[in-house]
């Protein structure tokens, strides 16, 4: 049975992906471990951005099945991904980012990673944030 560290594990990891062939490659990999997973891609002033970062996870995990449209999944993803983007937000005051935000879920196990590069013109970091949260299975 997987834990809670190997579905935080492959959250960031699909997160990390550098194209959308080996995002696509991966996805399938972990659903032949029955691990459901989405990623989409986010960009702007992160700052300004995060009810968007967090409605992009949303509405991405019930697009991939990896969750229902219901207030306890809908709750879990946005506080996941707020606790992604919070680690973050520090780092990100007042720049730009682009990247991608990835869901994985395994029975009541969810994570979200955030993994980004923000900053100005040509000086750039990597930042990177995961949120867990535990929701019923279905």
């Amino acid at each position: 049975m997987l834990d809670s560290v190997d579905i935080a594990r492959s959250a960031i990891q699909l997160a990390v992906t550098p194209s959308r062939e080996s995002e696509d490659k991966y996805i399938e990999k972990l659903a032949q471990r029955d691990i459901r997973a989405v990623a989409v891609d986010v960009g702007g002033d992160i700052v300004q951005s995060i009810h968007v970062i967090v409605e992009r996870a949303i509405i991405a995990s019930r697009k991939a099945g990896v969750t229902k449209e219901n207030h306890v999944q809908d709750g879990a993803i946005a506080g996941a991904a707020r606790e992604a983007v919070s680690q973050i937000a520090e780092k990100a005051i007042g720049l730009n980012g682009g990247g991608k935000i990835a869901v994985c879920r395994h029975h009541e196990h969810l994570s979200v990673c955030v993994f980004m590069s923000i900053g100005l013109l040509h000086l750039n970091d990597v930042v990177i944030g995961l949120g867990h949260r535990s929701i019923p299975d279905d």
